[in-house]
């Protein structure tokens, strides 16, 4: 798993948050409390949601594996991108890596920005295909985090795979 902080990077971090949190969510029904989110669903919303999600965690497998690949194609191992990019992010941290690692970590970064407009569409495109917003998939992410009724509802559908 990649842990970016970069601000360049927030539009990968958007398509990490929607993914990761309703995973989180679909992993831990037992999340600790959150603010409660009142919102109706219907069932045919949810299974709308659940065809969403389902899609954006199978192009976020697709993506993890692009932008592993991408950093050892650009001659790093992930963990030493990570272990290098983490550094970078800290300003209380001194950055421990050659002067070619460096270059190397900045070259990898240039070309994972380069990728996020692109997954950022098709986590759109993803979501607006089963008659989603991606507002509307947000606040269901944030309801399925506070609302156990909810979340089994979907886990149920999801099990029959109606999603």
């Amino acid at each position: 798993r990649f842990m970016f902080k970069s601000k360049k990077i927030a539009g990968l971090l958007f398509v990490f948050t929607l993914i990761m949190g309703s995973a989180a969510m679909a992993q831990n029904p037992t999340m600790p409390q959150q603010q409660t989110v009142d919102i109706d669903v219907s069932d045919a919303e949810l299974s709308k949601f659940a065809k969403a999600y389902q899609g954006l965690r199978m192009m976020n497998q697709q993506v993890n594996q692009k932008m592993m690949k991408t950093v050892q194609d650009g001659g790093l191992e992930v963990q030493r991108f990570n272990e290098i990019h983490q550094a970078s992010q800290d300003p209380n941290k001194e950055v421990e890596a050659t002067e070619e690692e460096l270059k190397k970590h900045k070259a990898i970064l240039a070309e994972i920005e380069g990728m996020q407009g692109d997954f950022q569409k098709k986590m759109e495109t993803t979501i607006k295909d089963q008659g989603l917003t991606v507002e509307r998939y947000q606040k269901l992410v944030a309801a399925l985090q506070s609302d156990q009724e909810l979340q089994t509802r979907l886990q149920k559908m999801m099990q029959q795979g109606q999603g």
